[in-house]
């Protein structure tokens, strides 16, 4: 029971990425429960439990006798719920690991690596380690 709780929500996010990432768009038809199926080695009702949850966030709908498409404003949708999710979890930690690091905007926009001679002149105030006090 716990493998197909992970695997629809795996087929969920698998789709959001293609969403996400403009590989499905708007009007663009979901490949059919039974070549998901097979091609991912799952149970079609794991499948069926996948996209529903699609259709329940709004960003999927069935047309019957056709089957499931991207809503318009599925990828905005998305996004602003992405977006979100990302400044409100996820950033703050990427956000603390800079400034521990003492990362500077252009290390960061260059992906460039500080050798011992780069090092900020400035270094990251930090608390002082048990061993410091």
């Amino acid at each position: 029971m716990e493998r197909q709780s992970a695997d629809y929500r795996q087929l969920r996010d698998r789709v959001v990425a293609m969403i996400l990432d403009g590989v499905l768009k708007e009007g663009d038809p979901l490949p059919s429960v039974r070549n998901v199926a097979a091609e991912y080695r799952v149970n079609p009702l794991t499948v069926l439990k996948g996209y529903q949850q699609l259709v329940d966030e709004g960003l999927v709908e069935s047309r019957r006798g056709l089957g499931m498409f991207i809503n318009t404003g599925a990828r905005s949708l998305l996004l602003r719920g992405e977006r979100q999710k990302f400044l409100g979890e996820e950033w703050p930690r990427v956000y603390a690991t800079i400034q521990r690091l003492g990362l500077t905007a252009e290390e960061l926009l260059n992906g460039s690596k500080p050798s011992s001679d780069d090092a900020p002149s400035k270094p990251a105030e930090s608390k002082p380690s048990e061993e410091e006090r």
